[in-house]
Order: structure tokens, then C-alpha cells, then sequence
């Protein structure tokens, strides 16, 4: 299975990169996580917020790779508990597509990025910090491996 984690956002700090390549390192071969950063759109009084989205957005659908499966991370996005995670990412694996998680910069997702992925996924009703996302994500698929393959590490 081959997971492409799409996020707006680069030179995160230290923790963050730390805390999601522990995550990407207990996941096995067969199960690759795969991050690609996408530059932030240049922030200046010339553009607008609606600018930058659109400019991030035409980065992100730019760099889903071909026949991927999309899933937006949203706050408007379907909530699952671990369990059920479990079971929607074995129904990934079995689709037998790269999976492609989009995470939006600090304006969110642009609407036709929303409109285009085939899902969305809300890891939370409160608003995460993006760089934790990565991490959360990368834990969240461990966890929903180990429950897949009855490792002690979901109890």
C-alpha cells in the first residue's frame, strides 16, 4: 500500500518531522507513507487569502499522483474511531490505488481541491495545528495497521 501525505507547508520544526518519521518507520515495507511538501503560496498585500488558496490549491491537484485515490483532511470531513479507521483503510489497501491525503495550508483546502477528492476525513471538530496533522496522521495509520494485524500496540 502506498500512501502519498500531501501537505501545504515546508521547513516544519524539528518535533514535527521527528515525531512523523518514528510513526513512518514502524509501519512496515508493504505499508509506505510518503510525505510531499507544497510550498505556501507567497503571502503579500498584492494577493488575497482566496488568491493563495487557489495558487496552493492548483500546487496540490499538481502533485496527486495519477489514479491516486484523494481524501481531504476536513473539519467537515467523516469522523471514524480507530477501529472503523482500520476498516476504511484496509478497504484502501483493497481498491489497490495509491491513496492520497490532502492537507490544506493555513487557509484550508481550496473548494474545487474539496470538490475533486473522492473522500474527506476529519481527524477532529476542533482546528489542529497543520504540522501535528502529519503526525497524527502517521500515528493513526500505525495504529489502524496494528489493529489490522492484532499488534499489541492498540490496547
Amino acid at each position: 500500500m502506498h500512501i502519498h501525505l500531501l501537505a501545504v507547508g515546508e521547513k516544519m520544526p524539528a518535533w514535527v518531522e521527528t515525531g512523523f518519521h518514528d510513526y513512518c518507520k514502524r509501519l512496515p515495507r508493504d505499508w509506505r507513507l510518503q510525505l510531499h511538501e507544497i510550498p505556501l503560496a507567497k503571502r503579500g498585500k498584492n494577493a488575497t487569502a482566496a488568491q493563495w488558496l487557489a495558487e496552493e490549491g492548483a500546487r496540490l491537484r499538481a502533485a496527486i499522483p495519477a489514479g491516486a485515490h484523494t481524501v481531504a483532511l476536513a473539519i467537515a470531513g467523516q469522523t471514524w474511531t480507530s477501529e472503523e479507521f482500520a476498516t476504511v483503510l484496509q478497504r484502501w489497501r483493497d481498491m489497490a490505488k495509491p491513496i492520497a491525503l490532502l492537507i490544506g495550508g493555513p487557509d484550508g483546502l481550496a473548494p474545487d481541491v474539496l470538490a475533486q477528492a473522492a473522500e474527506r476525513w476529519s481527524l477532529s471538530p476542533l482546528t489542529l495545528p497543520h504540522p501535528l496533522v502529519r503526525i497524527v496522521i502517521a500515528e493513526q495509520l500505525y495504529r489502524a495497521w496494528s489493529l489490522l494485524h492484532h499488534h499489541p500496540y492498540h490496547r
